[in-house]
């Protein structure tokens, strides 16, 4: 067994999301949204290396040291994935390791609304599912694709850095690239994806010029294109796609997008007040002819009036979804208060403390939270590290 899985274990035995290491700090782990130590002992230099080093393997670890920062996921067991990054900051070396579930969830043990589903029987277009880094947004497009894969015969190629969930072949054939292992770059795998008999390609970060281009254009030649974006609401989404062109190319683009957007799956994560945990809420953009007619125009301040009155056809508004989590008390007003668009909606449910200092009054700071009892001992010295 590797030094770092006992760490990574408790990131399994208390199901938390998420482990931070770091030289000069105690190991940390996120729970529920809250990152909290799990020892008091800070990570020396020494025990930074041996727990990075020993994971990752020779070839990439020399990459790290070169490059200062490495993605790549970690099979610890059967049971437990974890997507890793390496980076270098100013005190030395950290990692991030953020837990992959091995089961694929369904789109409705996720919570996630119905008329999502309608974007699997697409023969084209680009779907866009959005949302702040660790909104769940990759377990949402693992969910849709794995709900392809049951139901329909297609040939879907995922483009990741590093490849998450894992998906058999069932009914559909599922080919996953990593970047840069298996492709240099997510456009060239992007070009190659049109040339290998491609029905479906999911583009695990759409986080350049070149990528947004040629998704736009994949969607438009009759790929249905799975894409993602960290932006918070549908109009954001647009807006971030139309912004990534120059100025001169806008126009273009916009008429590109009106042509070949199919809808946006907005997504994020809210503390629940009823039981421990977070549950995910969504807003639904589903493109129609009103709303190819707000992106050609750019006038996409309109679009939140076309989600409100268009609920008859499975769309959803942000706030609105919000609403609905606190009518039935399963979150805070704070919570609420603090993911809305329209922050005045909210503001009536929360307390005088509350609203004069932008947090819940009595909140514990991150540092001060922690798991009972020291769980991991620290490496004492280097001889110890060496000796292993």
């Amino acid at each position: 067994m590797a030094y770092l899985d006992q760490f990574l274990g408790i990131v399994v035995q208390q199901e938390a999301s998420d482990l931070h290491i770091g030289e000069g700090q105690p190991p940390k782990i996120r729970k529920h949204g809250d990152i909290m130590p799990i020892r008091a002992e800070q990570i020396s230099h020494e025990e930074a290396t041996r727990m990075m080093s020993e994971v990752c393997g020779p070839n990439n670890w020399e990459i790290f040291e070169q490059r200062g920062d490495l993605d790549f996921a970690y099979q610890m067991d059967e049971n437990s994935r974890f997507r890793t990054n390496y980076f270098k900051q100013s005190n030395g070396y950290s990692a991030a390791f953020r837990l992959i579930p091995t089961k694929i969830s369904t789109l409705e043990e996720l919570g996630i609304p119905v008329v999502v589903k309608e974007f699997a029987y697409l023969r084209g277009g680009l779907v866009l599912v959005t949302g702040p880094t660790g909104s769940g947004k990759t377990t949402t497009q693992a969910a849709l694709i794995d709900f392809i894969n049951q139901n329909f015969s297609k040939h879907v190629v995922t483009i990741e850095e590093p490849i998450e969930f894992v998906h058999d072949n069932k009914r559909s054939i599922v080919t996953q690239r990593e970047v840069p292992g298996d492709s240099i770059s997510f456009p060239a795998a992007l070009k190659a994806a049109l040339r290998e008999d491609t029905d479906i390609v999911l583009i695990g970060e759409m986080r350049d010029l070149e990528t947004i281009s040629l998704a736009l254009t994949a969607a438009e030649t009759g790929l249905l294109v799975i894409g993602t974006l960290h932006t918070n609401n549908a109009r954001k989404t647009v807006d971030r796609m139309v912004d990534a062109f120059p100025a001169e190319r806008q126009p273009q683009a916009r008429a590109m997008l009106a042509n070949s957007l199919r809808g946006v799956v907005a997504q994020l994560l809210l503390k629940r007040v009823d039981r421990p945990g977070r549950i995910a809420v969504n807003e639904i953009l589903i493109a129609n002819a009103a709303v190819a007619a707000i992106i050609r125009e750019g006038a996409t301040q309109k679009l939140q009036d076309v989600i409100v009155s268009g609920r008859a056809q499975g769309m959803q508004f942000m706030d609105d979804a919000v609403w609905a989590l606190l009518e039935k008390g399963i979150v805070s007003p704070h919570e609420a208060f603090m993911k809305a668009i329209d922050k005045n909606r909210f503001k009536p449910f929360l307390s005088r403390e509350e609203e004069a200092l932008g947090y819940a009054a009595g909140s514990v700071p991150d540092d001060e939270k922690r798991l009972p009892g020291n769980f991991i001992k620290p490496i004492r010295s280097a001889a110890r590290v060496r000796a292993g």
